[in-house]
């Protein structure tokens, strides 16, 4: 049986991918209803908004991640966090990001992401 680790990482990762982010069904079915996050840029968007630019979304991007920690918070509530990069056309790691997700386990839909913050790293990797 997968840890706690392994399946909200998975679901998390999943969000990486350019084909999930361009699929409002996917998306409906990971972003929680009151899902919503603040951004790398200081910015408060909601899951209308996230879906809204993610599968309008021109130029994807490849995102890199790791160190990945979870602990549970309580019964069906998890927090994820891990640090990314994006990397760009020259195939540097940029926009290095320090991230943590909140998941809930629903009972009609599984385990979906609630919360989301970025914050710019201070270091590179």
């Amino acid at each position: 049986m997968p840890s706690l680790l392994q399946i909200i990482r998975t679901l998390e990762v999943e969000l990486h991918h350019p084909d999930v982010r361009r699929n409002p069904a996917r998306l409906a079915q990971l972003l929680h209803p009151e899902f919503h996050e603040v951004g790398r840029s200081g910015r408060i968007y909601s899951r209308e908004t996230i879906m809204e630019l993610l599968t309008t979304q021109d130029s994807q991007f490849d995102v890199v991640s790791d160190n990945y920690i979870v602990s549970e918070l309580g019964p069906g509530v998890a927090l994820l966090s891990y640090r990314s990069a994006h990397i760009d056309q020259s195939n540097n790691l940029v926009n290095h990001t320090l991230r943590s997700s909140v998941w809930l386990k629903t009972n009609a839909s599984g385990w979906q992401l609630r919360y989301h913050q970025g914050t710019s790293a201070a270091e590179k990797w």
